[in-house]
């Protein structure tokens, strides 16, 4: 079973190697008024080099073993393919059988701590390279928390639904406290969804914690890039601490 887990991962960790390099695209691309549509999205056009746009064969696709087979390089062009890829593989290939670990009994729980860690890990890549947390994952992670615990009763639907409404004006109100105090926004609506949706996972009780914990991640991190480059350039994306934090004590309340 365990092994079905890994296979499981190793399929979600190269899917989401493919949306968090194709959604950032999509949003880019926005449709306007007087624009054709995109032919681009999550399918199509099927999966290539990003340097040649030559299509993969299917063996040249397979999660993490066409990665070593190549040795990280195109078949085409010998450019090579971005350590991402086999990183998300990876990961995800170690997570799925730990959570069918903690839970082999149960595999609502442990497709609740697996769905919820692919969403939280895809938002983290994505916010980390583009300071963006798009709705079309922040909100079905929302949804997915009520759903999840509507079925399981893991939190109650009352705190589930006040944890959603909570994180949501816990996050409005520190952004506009401090742009009318600074006149500058402090931290972006993406945060607003993503913490809403840690607290329909985990109920309002929660937040403060998750809150706690992902300020102290934020800070370390800051303090690594501060060390590495001896100042501090810009703002710091906050998603990824959030997603870690709020997956951290969701694996938490499952015990």
């Amino acid at each position: 079973m365990a092994l079905l887990f890994m296979v499981i991962g190793l399929l979600a960790g190269s899917t989401i190697g493919m949306v968090t390099w194709r959604l950032p695209i999509m949003i880019a691309q926005q449709i306007t008024a007087d624009e054709a549509p995109s032919h681009f999205n999550l399918w199509l056009p099927a999966s290539h080099c990003c340097h040649c746009r030559m299509p993969l064969v299917w063996h040249d696709n397979i999660p993490l073993f066409s990665w070593l087979r190549l040795k990280g390089k195109c078949r085409h062009c010998r450019q090579s393919v971005s350590w991402r890829y086999p990183l998300l593989e990876v990961n995800c290939a170690l997570i799925a059988p730990l959570c069918y670990a903690l839970h082999p009994d149960n595999l609502a729980l442990v497709s609740g701590l697996l769905f919820y860690f692919w969403f939280a890990l895809a938002l983290s890549v994505i916010d980390l390279q583009h300071f963006l947390l798009p709705d079309k994952l922040t909100l079905p992670l929302l949804w997915l928390g009520l759903l999840f615990n509507l079925m399981t009763g893991v939190v109650q639907c009352e705190d589930a639904i006040m944890g959603a409404v909570a994180g949501y004006l816990t996050l409005w109100l520190i952004y506009w406290i401090v742009r009318l105090i600074w006149h500058k926004e402090g931290i972006g609506y993406g945060d607003f969804k993503l913490l809403a949706a840690a607290g329909a996972w985990t109920g309002w009780q929660s937040l403060p914690m998750i809150l706690y914990v992902a300020s102290i991640i934020g800070i370390f991190y800051g303090l690594v890039l501060w060390i590495k480059n001896r100042r501090l350039t810009g703002a710091l994306p906050f998603g990824p601490a959030l997603a870690l934090s709020s997956w951290g004590y969701f694996c938490w309340v499952t015990l």
